[in-house]
């Protein structure tokens, strides 16, 4: 009699990437992966602790993938809006990763390789190495939150989009001026998030920039 297929750590990440890439990563479970591949949650067991370790590892494969062929190119600030923009890319393909990424984090070879490039690029602002953890931390941030927040966004439907559209109308327009008095002032020249998470990320990454540049000294 035929035993089972073993499946190998890395077709198990494919098949797990998948699952997110098309679903619904709230909806993830190792149970329905592994009904998937033919065989039982106990024998994805022997190759990840739980679901949090797998969604940890399949995040990572996608920032070893953004990194893959990662050259360091222009001065340190160029550095980190590069670093930004591959991982803007490589989770706007696979926006429900985006949402684990920044839910669960990783540990990974990918993980390492963006740390790595962006602690590089800090160090060569000019600031001491003392300052460069705390300004890794707040990028670090930055980029997990606003990736996940721009992903999220980009999986919403045309009709989904439209209802929340609908939806902050009725609550800003419609706000009582007695018990919402600045909402009542600037209705009219609110918008939705939707499009703005794009063009708020590079505002915002622009100013985080600034404060190391005005910490450093760098030009």
């Amino acid at each position: 009699m035929t035993g089972r297929r073993r499946w190998t750590t890395d077709e198990i990440l494919d098949a797990a990437a998948e699952s997110l890439r098309t679903g619904d990563a709230e909806a993830f479970s190792v149970r329905r992966l592994a009904a998937s591949l033919g065989t039982d949650s106990s024998s994805l067991y022997r190759h990840f602790r739980n679901k949090t370790d797998l969604l940890r590892a399949v995040a990572d494969r996608v920032l070893a993938s953004a990194m893959a062929d990662h050259r360091p190119e222009g001065d340190w600030r160029q550095r980190v809006v590069a670093l930004a923009a591959r991982l803007r890319e490589a989770f706007g393909e696979h926006p429900q990763l985006a949402v684990v990424w920044g839910r669960y984090a990783s540990s990974g070879d990918g993980a390492r390789l963006v740390m790595e490039e962006l602690l590089q690029a800090l160090r060569a602002s000019g600031l001491p190495d003392e300052a460069v953890p705390d300004h890794y931390h707040r990028v670090a941030v930055l980029f997990s939150a606003l990736v996940a927040a721009e992903a999220a966004a980009d999986t919403l439907t045309p009709q989904e989009r439209e209802q929340g559209g609908e939806l902050f109308r009725v609550a800003v327009l419609g706000a009582d001026p007695e018990r919402f008095p600045a909402v009542s002032r600037f209705a009219r020249e609110l918008r939705p998030l939707g499009g703005e998470r794009h063009a708020a990320f590079d505002v915002l990454l622009a100013a985080q920039l600034d404060r190391v540049e005005a910490e450093s000294g760098a030009r």
